[in-house]
């Protein structure tokens, strides 16, 4: 028997593998259990070429519990080690200069990634002591019994071993008996060596009798060594796919929307499939779904160093022994091969969705509602997709009818330029709430797109960054005669004392709405449109849509209340009307006071005009107080004739009939103000 230490003489080592090298324990099953496929695939190459000539006989990998002596076994029928193989790949895991490089940089796991091949002693992690039975296929080579308990020290003797290959026993640690259960390793398996290229058993299949599960005679192999990336396209059907989508995804419902076959061999090798899952309007993304593999050993499911942000709403499998793993193969680095492997991924992509859009549009249009999301998310993360994807991304009016950028721009040019020349697309994004904007705008002549999933806003903000003279207004941003202004405005013929009065009666029966302001504004539009309607600036309306997704700064807009616009259209017989009933009702008490207005406003700009030309400290106590009580007096006079038409409207039908009518029409007349505006309404009719 021989005794010996491990090829790195500190007793650090042990330490540095357990803390830093592999931060997940339960990868030791994976880097095992790889270790003995690769070691069944050596074999087979050595047969194919002549170089052994014995029977390969079974060619599985065995994972077996034993959990009274706390033991897990991983045997295999490969080549197996001599004794030399067995020094030089178990104890002289060092290369030169192996502790003063542990050493310097054991803090540091990044820096050890790709320097040692370690996978066998992942094993550590978990167990207290680790024995390795061998033999080699060389005929000659006696078996080798190799024993090491965590230290770098170990032993290594000759054994009897009745078959060709290797096993090895984990006596696991006390810490880590989780690992002895059935129901845990079989999930790791399932995990990380679903698709290994040999077959993997693990206990015997278990069937119901007589009420309860038994044991049977066939291997419970947990893998498929032949899943669908490894064929050929011209192999698979479409059933063939989908049923491999839900070998992937068993619990998912869904069946994918589109799938892309990746088989690339130069300038790197890449296969792989990737789905378009379907995903839902409210961007409930499930990240996270694409697998990475190594010649079909799990890597990781996090592959934002793979793919680019937005592709990772894909799901699928991605196979290269190309992009570069760290010695416990959980962790990517970025190198170039990373970036072309990227960039072709993003290409094929896009790709392929121009090829579905171009072989059948019907298709495409139908499933775009599902697509759109991350079509839309592609093209504001990459410019190059971007360019790709800009041929085939597609508008959607009220109508339901879909176009191309290009052939929007065409639809609309003609009509829809106002007379500044911007071409404008008008807008709608909840067609209940707006329908009667949309159906003033339809009266028009013009088209309205549907803007109503999440990222939509900021598409809206992408393409008028990419066309000049283009800009999107949402329908109900202002009276149709103002979104597409086609000449001058015509100004309003009311006096200022008419305007006051008419700011005075709506304003005060304007309702108090939390987080919701209202500023009355007046405008000649013509007799036809409505009487009264609300507005939001366009570009406040949109920074609030877009700080829901927005964050950080973006999160101000968000906080601000929402502001409408309570237009009067000075030219509309009803306001007329109304407006010459006030003045009736009112004037005997509005005339005397505005009287003593006038007067005392121009005290007050006599006033203002012997002072403009003083500093403050020019002014003496009395020139102040004067000032102050002139101001006062004005301000005063002011309210007493905004309280007097306040009154009037305060008991006037017609004027809380006419905001009702302007809030209904933009959602914002509920509850007990509806159940009043109904009730009025019907008396309206008695």
């Amino acid at each position: 028997m021989a005794k010996g230490n491990i090829g790195v003489t500190s007793d650090n080592i042990f330490p540095v593998i357990k803390k830093f090298l592999y931060s997940d324990h339960e990868i030791f099953l994976r880097e095992l259990v790889s270790n003995a496929v690769d070691a069944t695939q050596k074999l087979k190459t050595l047969a194919a070429v002549n170089e052994f000539k014995g029977e390969i006989g079974e060619s599985k990998v065995r994972v077996t519990i034993q959990a009274q002596k706390g033991t897990i076994t991983i045997s295999d029928n490969g080549i197996g080690m001599t004794a030399e193989e067995v020094d030089k790949y178990i104890n002289q895991i060092a290369f030169s200069g192996a502790e003063e490089f542990v050493n310097k940089y054991k803090d540091n796991a990044q820096a050890i990634i790709g320097h040692f091949g370690l996978g066998f002693y992942s094993a550590f992690m978990v167990a207290k002591k680790v024995e390795i039975f061998t033999q080699s296929y060389k005929e000659e080579a006696a078996a080798v019994h190799w024993s090491c308990d965590g230290s770098p020290e170990y032993t290594m003797e000759e054994t009897i071993k009745s078959e060709r290959g290797t096993d090895i026993i984990l006596h696991i640690d006390d810490e880590c008996k989780e690992f002895l259960e059935e129901t845990k390793i079989e999930g790791l398996l399932k995990k990380y060596c679903k698709f290994l290229p040999v077959e993997i058993a693990f206990g015997k299949k278990k069937e119901w009798k007589d009420g309860k599960q038994i044991e049977t005679e066939e291997d419970n192999i947990i893998n498929n060594p032949q899943p669908a990336w490894t064929k050929k396209p011209a192999e698979l059907t479409e059933d063939d796919y989908k049923t491999f989508y839900h070998e992937l995804y068993p619990m998912s419902m869904d069946e994918p929307l589109f799938h892309i076959h990746l088989n690339v061999d130069y300038p790197f090798n890449l296969t792989g499939i990737l789905y378009f899952p379907k995903i839902k309007p409210n961007m409930d993304l499930h990240k996270n779904k694409i697998q990475l593999y190594c010649n079909q050993v799990f890597v990781t499911d996090s592959v934002e160093n793979i793919v680019p942000e937005y592709l990772t709403l894909l799901h699928g499998v991605i196979d290269s022994p190309d992009i570069p793993l760290n010695v416990s193969r959980s962790y990517l680095q970025s190198d170039g091969n990373v970036k072309k492997i990227s960039g072709h991924i993003t290409k094929k992509v896009a790709d392929r969705l121009s090829e579905i859009f171009k072989n059948d549009r019907t298709q495409f249009e139908d499933k775009w509602e599902d697509i759109k999301l991350f079509i839309q998310y592609g093209m504001l993360s990459d410019e190059k997709f971007y360019e790709r994807a800009a041929g085939y991304a597609l508008l959607r009016n009220v109508d339901k009818k879909y176009f191309t950028y290009e052939e929007y721009k065409q639809l609309i040019e003609e009509n829809q330029r106002d007379k500044e020349g911007q071409l404008i697309y008008l807008y709608a994004n909840d067609t209940d709430a707006q329908y009667s904007y949309i159906e003033r705008a339809k009266e028009k002549g013009y088209d309205v797109l549907l803007m109503d999933s999440q990222l939509d806003v900021h598409i809206i903000s992408q393409i008028e960054q990419k066309n000049e003279k283009t800009r999107f207004v949402r329908v109900d941003s202002d009276i149709v005669e103002n979104l597409i202004k086609k000449e001058n405005e015509q100004k309003v013929e009311f006096t200022q004392e008419q305007l006051s009065a008419l700011e005075s009666i709506f304003s005060s029966q304007l309702p108090k709405i939390e987080k919701t302001n209202f500023i009355v504004g007046f405008e000649h539009i013509s007799e036809d449109a409505l009487p009264v309607f609300l507005t939001q600036e366009e570009f406040m309306r949109r920074m609030k849509d877009m700080s829901v997704m927005g964050g950080g700064m973006m999160s101000f807009y968000g906080e601000m209340p929402d502001s409408y616009k309570f237009v009067v259209n000075t030219a509309h017989p009803l306001i007329k009307d109304m407006l010459n009933k006030a003045e009736e009702k009112c004037n005997e008490k509005v005339n005397p006071i505005a009287i003593t207005l006038k007067e005392k406003q121009a005290e007050e700009e006599i006033l203002k005009n012997a002072q403009k030309d003083k500093k403050s400290d020019e002014l003496s106590t009395e020139e102040k107080d004067q000032a102050e009580a002139i101001t006062k007096e004005v301000a005063r006079l002011k309210k007493d004739i905004k309280d007097i038409y306040t009154a009037y409207a305060k008991e006037n039908d017609t004027v809380k009939q006419l905001i009702d009518i302007a809030l209904l029409a933009s959602n914002l007349l509920k509850g007990e103000a509806l159940a009043a505006f109904v009730k009025r309404s019907v008396n309206v009719l008695k």
